[in-house]
């Protein structure tokens, strides 16, 4: 029957539609690299080691616990407290668990063994009981509470030593790197406990799927206090993101927004980090080999040697941050770098006046110094670049001043040089240093090993080429572009009108070498000047190599920056960058930083199929089917034209103050503009989507009711359209009060599911009713109708004593089935806490704060109520015309403030229900 109401045009929509989704479906969850993290492993048997919490505070957080952890020795001698290292605080995010410390604790514990223990790190993990933060926001206060108490508990550990700290470390994974800046805006916290945070895959900006309105409270708690306070914050913050393989978190919320000039905060991806160049999964991204080693080499950079804890200096932790995570020059930290040195010994000086030069060097008796004299080269060249294969962390290449051949002292380069996984290079504009004379590579003696050092002048013009991207809606058919002619080791393909987010390209370098012997590797970086998004791709040629563009963070409008494709290439061979639109990627952009505002557009479709079905019941006495109000009335025209304007008149101060005197919240469109989050055409698109959910929703329901209604009546004997129609049975209330019971004193979204699974059970009743009732009737239809007609005619006379016909009680099933559609996605919604409330069953019996209390309030008596309303009862209704006009202002309101704030959404869907039901009583 379902299928029957929709004609053939309407159903391939909707496959097609199916299509499109599955492919940016594809695209978010499979179409990134393969993940290339290491796993990093316990050299002994990890110990957690339970910390001793006062009563007071053990009674009041029952289900959280503090652990230190330890390995072998280290974990036997800590048991004997107090500690003498330096205190780091892990705290888990969503689902996470405290034993999630051990990576990067078992590599510090192995990084300080190596020094013989001069410096070590103590790991403190806190227990959260894997709480749902995610998806319940009511405990994150709570979390902050404890947290606040678990730092002051562990510097007490350390009371007495001699270098005893003062503050603690935090590392954040998930929403615990949110739980920490939350820690600031406690009235009782001193900003001093906390000298260095670093998060995790943290979604910074806006939750995930703001399910609850405690979530994003808490959100706009802390940010706002960030905001305001920026000036005053002295914490120095990193945030690292997981990239492309991290679909649970998309990078773009985790980066820290730039709030002044004296803010400490860096923002990067894991792909840009020197030494890691991986993109990591939001699990992954606590045990990541790569990244944990950078981490740890950090922390023992970041130690003062005079305090033997991490340094209170800003500065300095940020160069250090700086140095590990931005831009590493392959040389080991120094804060005070010497950038004079001496260049003297017994050690050979060679001339090179060539403009390219390559040097292989294998079994060196004798250190060299090749001198590049810079004076002829100025007249012909705008710059120079050097590459070493050689990845030690000395220098390897200096400057001499207002020399002639050679110097005794010279200016070390090597900290402007830059580290990529298979070379060291330095790229110098000539003009930027007209003081220099000479440009000096040393070759250190080495035995048994064996690399290259590369140089070569060249003009700017020759190197950087411009490649404008392809069309959006070329999707994929057309293409451009360049053919690298020169023998250059190192090119720039500025990627012209590339910026937004809902840009989406595949580049496809070919190399073609000449005839050579050994492998040749050749290195590929996209780099985003306007935030640290980088991603390298390494290739060996000849190849043919694909590479995915697209962006976490759009363009500024204030700034200008080109994105670029760095080649680092070889001189043996040529190479072809071609690029086109990836249409499977724009449509996975739009599933990544769209895809969590559906629910708001498939209610909105459904609300609007809800109008037609009451309106045509008002006006004609009787209602379509599901499938075919929903093609006739959920157009796009009727709600995205409503939002656009209400945006432009926003635009206007005295509609703006109007707004605000009215007290309606801001629009959820303003607030995906201001995250730079406009896709052209997005709300249509989201929209089309939201029509085909709706329908292959409705679909499910509508075989979920006949298949329970054929088990039904497999089970029971068959059943009979009731006789009389009584909207209030006498159960209904008594079921109604212990519902609202169950709301009041356990769960809300119980509640809800209890009332949504009796009257889904009144529904199926009623289906197997009607089938016993078709299945007993005669085959003439003829004879059929007539006493249909005098059925109706005997209720139309009888008020009190309303009878339910076959036509009747189809009627009503199709108004059911769009009700049951709406309803659950209300108890969807609702669901997350819920689950959050089953899991901590054992230490709350009652869910407090209840976010689905009020709304369960409303919505219990209301859903008991429909489980006994059938069309007959409410035709005549007074309030009948009302209601059918309020879901279409309805569905409006659904898209302007519950695209961007879920939790509403089911607000807007029970209003039009509620009248529904009100409509049997006036």
């Amino acid at each position: 029957m379902f299928l029957h109401s929709v004609n053939l045009w309407n159903l391939a929509f909707y496959v097609f539609m199916v299509f499109l989704a599955t492919l940016g479906l594809w695209d978010v969850f499979f179409g990134f690299e393969e993940n290339k993290c290491s796993m990093s492993y316990m050299f002994e048997y990890p110990e957690y080691q339970k910390i001793e919490l006062p009563k007071k505070l053990a009674k009041r957080y029952p289900a959280y616990e503090l652990y230190l952890y330890g390995e072998g020795s280290y974990a036997e001698e800590h048991k004997i407290l107090p500690l003498t290292g330096i205190p780091v605080l892990f705290l888990p995010g969503n689902a996470g668990s405290y034993k999630q410390v051990r990576s990067i604790g078992s590599i510090a514990l192995r990084k300080a063994e190596d020094i013989d223990f001069k410096y070590h790190f103590d790991f403190f993990s806190v227990n959260f009981n894997e709480e749902l933060v995610a998806l319940y926001g009511g405990s994150l206060q709570k979390q902050t509470k404890f947290v606040h108490e678990c730092i002051k508990t562990i510097l007490k550990l350390y009371k007495g030593q001699e270098f005893a700290p003062k503050s603690v470390a935090i590392i954040g994974h998930s929403m615990g790197g949110l739980v920490a800046r939350a820690l600031l805006t406690l009235k009782n916290f001193k900003h001093d406990l906390i000298n260095l945070l670093i998060t995790q895959a943290t979604p910074h900006v806006a939750p995930v799927m703001p399910l609850d309105r405690f979530i994003t409270d808490f959100y706009t708690t802390v940010n706002n206090y960030w905001i305001l306070n920026a000036r005053h914050i002295n914490l120095t913050t990193l945030s690292i993101a997981g990239g492309f393989r991290d679909y649970q978190v998309r990078s773009g919320l985790t980066f820290l927004p730039k709030l002044s000039h004296h803010t400490s905060a860096l923002s990067v991806v894991s792909s840009a980090v020197p030494k890691t160049w991986v993109s990591t999964d939001h699990l992954s991204i606590v045990w990541c080999k790569q990244l944990q080693l950078t981490t740890v080499r950090a922390f023992f950079d970041l130690i003062d040697a005079d305090t033997k804890q991490i340094t209170q200096n800003s500065k300095k932790k940020l160069s250090v941050l700086s140095h590990h995570f931005i831009r590493h020059p392959s040389k080991h930290f120094e804060e005070n770098p010497a950038i004079i040195s001496d260049l003297t010994g017994t050690s050979m000086w060679v001339p090179v006046k060539v403009s390219k030069w390559t040097y292989v060097a294998y079994n060196e008796s004798e250190k060299i110094y090749f001198t590049f004299p810079l004076e002829n080269h100025r007249k012909i060249y705008t710059h120079v670049y050097c590459q070493s294969t050689m990845l030690d962390t000395n220098s390897w290449i200096f400057a001499c001043i207002n020399s002639t051949s050679m110097c005794q002292q010279g200016v070390d380069l090597s900290w402007k040089a830059e580290l990529l996984p298979t070379i060291k290079f330095l790229t110098l504009r000539l003009q930027d240093y007209p003081s220099l004379s000479h440009l000096v590579v040393y070759v250190p003696s080495v035995h048994g090993s064996k690399f290259v050092v590369d140089c070569e002048f060249f003009k700017k013009e020759t190197r950087s080429i411009q490649l404008p991207v392809t069309h959006l809606f070329s999707f994929g058919l057309s293409s451009r572009k360049v053919v690298l002619n020169t023998n250059g080791l190192y090119y720039n393909i500025e990627l012209l009108n590339f910026g937004q987010i809902y840009q989406a390209f595949k580049i496809n370098v070919v190399s073609k070498c000449s005839a050579v012997k050994e492998e040749i590797t050749s290195i590929y970086k996209l780099h985003i000047p306007w935030s640290y998004e980088d991603s390298l791709t390494i290739a060996q040629a000849p190849s043919s190599t694909e590479i995915s563009l697209k962006l976490h963070i759009a363009q500024p409008e204030n700034d200008s920056h080109v994105a670029l494709l760095k080649m680092y290439t070889s001189s043996d061979c040529r190479y072809e960058v071609t690029i086109k639109t990836s249409f499977s990627q724009i449509l996975g952009q739009v599933v990544r930083f769209h895809g969590g505002a559906l629910p708001a557009y498939v209610v909105s479709n459904m609300l609007l199929t809800y109008r037609g079905q009451l309106y045509s019941l008002f006006s004609t006495g009787c209602c379509l089917e599901y499938a075919t109000m929903l093609d006739k009335e959920a157009k796009p025209y009727k709600v995205d034209p409503f939002v656009i304007i209400i945006k432009f008149l926003l635009g206007y101060k005295w509609f703006k103050e109007l707004w605000e005197v009215l007290l309606l919240p801001e629009l959820d469109a303003i607030i995906l503009t201001s995250q730079s989050m406009c896709f052209p055409l997005i709300s249509l698109i989201l929209f089309l989507f939201g029509t085909c959910t709706a329908y292959w929703s409705g679909l499910l329901s509508s075989a979920s009711v006949r298949l329970l209604s054929s088990l039904w009546l497999a089970l029971k004997r068959p059943s009979e359209l009731p006789k009389d129609i009584k909207m209030i049975s006498p159960d209904l209330p008594f079921l109604t009060i212990v519902l609202i019971i169950v709301s009041w004193t356990t769960c809300g979204a119980l509640a809800i599911l209890l009332s949504y699974v009796y009257y889904v059970f009144k529904v199926v009743h009623l289906q197997a009713s009607l089938t016993t009732f078709k299945n007993s009737q005669p085959v003439n239809p003829k004879h059929s109708r007539r006493s249909e007609k005098k059925s109706n005619h005997h209720k139309d006379s009888s008020v009190h004593h309303l009878r339910l016909s076959a036509n009747d009680a189809e009627d009503s099933l199709r108004m059911h089935s769009t009700v049951i559609n709406l309803l659950t996605w209300i108890v969807f919604l609702s669901m997350p806490s819920l689950i959050y409330w089953l899991k901590n069953l054992r230490y709350y019996f009652k869910l407090n704060p209840d976010p689905c209390k009020p709304l369960a309030f409303i919505l219990i008596p209301t859903m008991a109520v429909l489980g006994n309303t059938y069309t007959v009862s409410i035709k005549s209704s007074k309030l009948l015309k009302t209601a059918s006009q309020f879901p279409l202002p309805l569905a409006v309101g659904v898209i302007a403030f519950g695209s961007a704030h879920l939790y509403r959404v089911p607000c807007f869907a029970f209003i039009p229900l509620l009248l529904h039901a009100l409509c049997n009583f006036m």
